[in-house]
């Protein structure tokens, strides 16, 4: 299984079509919120189940600002994170998830890529900003989740 995950389209769109083209057809998208209005367009775009959520810029949106998906033996929450304060750092985000029995949790916000293994029970997940990156290269990133023969996912972190 092959999933996309993104953040921060921001209503542009071109970057998400490239990375769905880039990593050929997945069987899941992960939005973590700041599609403003994208919403319908990437479900077309994807031709896969599209699970998203609300972020702090997806004014008048009924996407959810939590959701919590199931891939395997993963139970994964998905938030934009502004709510959790991520900007400075992700203790809040990561006791919500354990709270609700997730062992992964992936969000968006900050525009910066961040793979964070260190706590043991919740592997904590940033795939930046497909649209407006803001890390060091400012490279649009995504990340891949794969869930190889065994059960077993796979994280990497990739730039357009």
């Amino acid at each position: 299984m092959k999933i996309l995950i993104i953040s921060d389209s921001h209503g542009h769109n071109s970057n998400v079509r490239k990375a769905i083209q880039k990593e050929g057809p997945v069987d899941a998208l992960l939005h973590l919120g700041d599609s403003q209005g994208g919403e319908e367009y990437m479900e077309q775009l994807a031709g896969c189940p599209v699970y998203m959520v609300a972020g702090n810029c997806d004014y008048f949106s009924s996407l959810p600002p939590v959701k919590i998906v199931e891939f395997g033996k993963y139970r994964i929450m998905l938030t934009h994170g502004h709510h959790y304060f991520v900007s400075v750092g992700p203790q809040d985000l990561l006791e919500d998830a354990k709270a609700h029995g997730c062992n992964v949790v992936i969000y968006g916000h900050t525009h910066r890529p961040l793979m964070d293994g260190t706590d043991e029970e919740v592997l904590v997940l940033n795939p930046g900003s497909i649209s407006f990156p803001r890390q060091e290269g400012k490279k649009p990133s995504y990340m891949v989740m794969e869930i190889d023969g065994e059960g077993e996912a796979h994280f990497r972190l990739n730039y357009l």
